[in-house]
């Protein structure tokens, strides 16, 4: 496969195959308390919010919501994931928004009010608006940023393994942002899965995560390789989420 994408460089495609050994950066801390009591003090009057904003959580966790595109979005301003959302009816006229594999992640009243859904508070935790955002896009990307994107996942993905693992995707320029992105997000998984106790075992038999364009979303595990298929098309949602990666990875 390199053989062949070296040869059609000029023609845009990429490949790329990184070994690593340290690295990592940790995210920001939450927001103050002060705030936090504030805001929620008089939660339940609140109106409904507009189709995109930035949010904060009762923890102080600050998240944009995008919903002025084909598919809500959501990130976190401690990750660089965006959660790509599904809408669901729930009882009283309520939407529950789920990710790739059907947790729920936010709710939302008819009457506008959210709820935030999370490991550490699965039972909910009300939010609150705190102002406009710019909306969640996909960047436009050259081969050059495309792999500097693989090398610092990669960095990160092989520093979590402690071992070399090896990224490798081929790219065109319409597919390139989403692999940059999808490689982000395959990393995180990594991280993750590298912060359980059985650990060593999952992570030793991930040697390669490639990327490769297909006609539906999928993550998959076989043979030390860790696919990843993504749909160019789809923007966002045309690659699954950590979770998703993670749950192959298991």
């Amino acid at each position: 496969m390199m053989g062949r994408l070296t040869a059609s460089r000029r023609a845009y495609g990429t490949a790329l195959i990184i070994a690593v050994v340290f690295g990592l950066t940790q995210p920001a801390a939450a927001a103050a308390g002060k705030l936090r009591e504030g805001l929620f003090r008089n939660r339940g009057a609140e109106a409904a919010g507009p189709p995109l904003a930035r949010y904060v959580s009762e923890e102080g966790r600050m998240f944009v919501l995008d919903r002025t595109q084909g598919r809500p979005l959501l990130k976190y301003e401690d990750s660089p994931e965006v959660w790509v959302l599904l809408p669901n009816p729930a009882p009283r006229g309520d939407v529950i928004y789920k990710n790739d594999l059907g947790e729920p992640v936010l709710r939302a009243t008819r009457l506008g009010g959210f709820t935030l859904f999370s490991e550490g508070r699965p039972s909910g935790e009300a939010v609150a608006l705190v102002g406009a955002s710019a909306p969640l896009r996909l960047p436009v990307m050259g081969p050059q940023a495309l792999g500097e994107r693989m090398l610092q996942a990669s960095f990160r993905a092989g520093h979590a393994a402690r071992h070399t693992i090896v990224f490798q995707a081929e790219a065109t320029p319409a597919s390139s942002a989403l692999i940059a992105d999808a490689a982000v997000v395959a990393s995180l998984a990594i991280i993750r899965v590298s912060q359980r106790r059985d650990a060593e075992a999952l992570l030793n038999r991930v040697r390669k995560v490639l990327f490769e364009e297909g006609k539906k979303v999928s993550a998959s595990l076989s043979g030390g390789v860790l696919r990843i298929i993504i749909v160019p098309a789809q923007g966002l949602a045309g690659r699954p989420s950590s979770n998703r990666i993670e749950k192959a990875m298991r």
